[in-house]
């Protein structure tokens, strides 16, 4: 398994809103191949700019081509969704984690 890391600041204004999006399109991620499991966690440290909340969300994945296959297929789709919903109300950032393999 590798983990998508999705790292969101939103303006404070938007959460009512956001939060019920972000379930709902967490829920659509977790329809694609490979996409086993997510958690949405709020960032408490480093402390998000003033009039913002942060959020993480942890997607597990199978393997990287499920993940290729997200990337080339769908990504542009879904992060259009969140950009025509709340325009420059949020930034995002990405990460991919892959394990360590034990020795």
């Amino acid at each position: 398994m590798i983990v998508y890391e999705v790292n969101l600041e939103i303006d404070a204004a938007l959460r009512d809103a956001y939060l019920p999006w972000l379930q709902a399109h967490v829920a659509e991620m977790l329809r694609f191949d490979g996409f086993a499991a997510a958690t949405i966690e709020h960032v408490v440290d480093p402390a998000p700019a003033a009039g913002r909340f942060a959020l993480c969300v942890r997607y597990r994945v199978r393997d990287q081509a499920c993940l290729d296959d997200y990337f080339a297929r769908h990504s542009a789709r879904m992060r259009e969704d969140g950009i025509a919903r709340f325009g420059d109300g949020f930034s995002a950032t990405r990460r991919v984690l892959m394990p360590i393999a034990d020795n």
